[in-house]
């Protein structure tokens, strides 16, 4: 399940452009909020099915490598060595568990996202303090109808971002199920359209067989010129 949009958009009375701004600026910080809280908590459960598969392919690993040398070592009796093998391919299936179900792609990829987002929060949250204080010392120029198209654009660029950063993670999310590596991009090849002289001049041009060395090319021999009668 991927994160929701949280409240509706909030719709008002825009006559008081200043209070409809803070209202809008709370719901796109709550938005933000809730959509790092979800990835946050996504991660949690991830983390910990990556933590113990990555547990099992260590003492996997180890199991393999230490049951063996027991056996040689005659510490253990022979017939014990087969749980070595048990132990490489439980190993090998905390792996496949891993890869199949995405558990530490997905924790990273969470963590990331998450990451993303409360910095562009960060961003946006020292901007409006900035747009704040400008109008608090009084506009430089235009009026609150400026004031109030930048307060705008502040928070829909915010919004945008944020919903970038969300369907990059969810692009990234839809490759894993993808069978096997995306194809690469075809690129057209130009070919030169020649004109119908040129091709044939180049016909002419070419020969079938290499020439010896020291062959002269011979003319085509032409009749005498007749006497008078």
């Amino acid at each position: 399940m991927r994160p929701g949009a949280g409240r509706a958009f909030p719709l008002g009375d825009w006559g008081e452009p200043g209070e409809r701004l803070d209202e809008l600026y709370v719901w796109v910080e709550q938005r933000a909020l809730f959509i790092a809280d979800w990835y946050l908590s996504d991660r949690t459960l991830k983390q910990w099915g990556a933590r113990a598969l990555r547990t099992g392919v260590s003492l996997g690993a180890a199991g393999a490598a230490v049951l063996p040398l027991l056996t040689l070592t005659g510490t253990l009796p022979v017939r014990h060595a087969v749980w070595g093998y048990l132990a490489l391919l439980g190993a090998l299936a905390c792996i496949c568990a891993d890869r199949y179900f995405g558990l530490t792609s997905g924790w990273i990829r969470d963590v990331a996202t998450a990451q993303a987002i409360q910095r562009r929060l960060e961003t946006l949250q020292y901007d409006w303090a900035s747009e704040s204080v400008r109008e608090m010392l009084g506009p430089t120029e235009g009026g609150a109808s400026e004031a109030a198209e930048r307060g705008l654009s502040l928070l829909r660029r915010f919004t945008e971002d944020v919903s970038e950063i969300v369907r990059s993670e969810t692009a990234d999310w839809m490759l894993e199920f993808r069978p096997g590596p995306s194809p690469l991009a075809s690129q057209p090849v130009a070919v030169s359209a020649a004109r119908p002289a040129e091709i044939c001049a180049a016909g002419h041009n070419v020969h079938r067989f290499p020439a010896p060395p020291g062959f002269r090319p011979s003319m085509p021999r032409q009749r005498p010129p007749e006497g008078p009668l």
